[in-house]
């Protein structure tokens, strides 16, 4: 009989967990031509400035630098490869069912940042300030999130794997429904997991499944009284 693959519990288990996120820089060319932002477009190492409401909902943006003081970014669907965003101000950036391979955004403030549905392969988020960060149905691998205050995390039905968050904090995480690999919580200062039974896959370290007790005792049925 054949040895039966590996399930997720198990590679979660796995001694060498949790691998490191395998994140690289965007391949970016040296120069650039101005992008014009439109519906459906085929953008090639272009340059973008955006402001007010954009819809590139269904194009493909590769090798490109976006700026942006935006309300509302609409990149649904869409294929991003190779792109690095600095410095943006977005109240919306929707990038549901979105195929993402090498997206670093790095300084800022974002409202919402939607990757529901999104198929994501390296990418880095770092300094940035996000009110809502959604990740429900997501298929992640390689992220790294570093230096972010992110008010509200969800991760619904998400398949993470190789994920790290470090110097990060949060308010509230809904893991619920998560399916994790290799995910490294150690470096994510969250004040509350809405179910830590979801957690199963990450790592912690002691002090949070300290703060974590009470969540898990009431998840298995056990009051604690002093």
């Amino acid at each position: 009989m054949s040895e039966a693959s590996p399930t997720l519990e198990g590679m979660a288990r796995s001694p060498e967990s949790p691998a490191a996120p395998r994140v690289s820089p965007p391949d970016l060319p040296r120069e650039f031509d101005e992008g014009v932002p439109r519906r459906g477009a085929d953008l090639l190492a272009v340059r973008l400035h955006l402001a007010g409401t954009v819809d590139l909902a269904h194009s493909s943006l590769e090798q490109c630098t976006v700026e942006a003081d935006a309300d509302a970014v609409d990149l649904t669907g869409a294929t991003v490869l190779d792109v690095a965003m600095s410095g943006v101000r977005i109240a919306s950036l929707r990038m549901r069912d979105a195929g993402v391979r090498r997206l670093r955004i790095t300084g800022g403030r974002i409202g919402t940042l939607d990757l529901s549905g999104a198929r994501v392969d390296e990418l880095e988020l770092r300094d940035l300030r996000i009110d809502y960060l959604n990740l429900g149905g997501a298929k992640a691998t390689d992220v790294e999130i570093a230096d972010c205050g992110i008010r509200t995390i969800d991760t619904p039905q998400a398949e993470l794997t190789r994920v790290r968050f470090d110097g990060t904090r949060s308010d509230e995480v809904d893991p619920r429904g998560l399916k994790a690999v290799d995910v490294d919580l150690r470096g994510l200062d969250a004040l509350s997991y809405l179910d830590a039974n979801s957690l199963r896959g990450t790592t912690l370290t002691g002090f949070q499944v300290q703060q974590l007790a009470p969540v898990i005792a009431a998840s298995i049925g056990i009051q604690i009284r002093d």
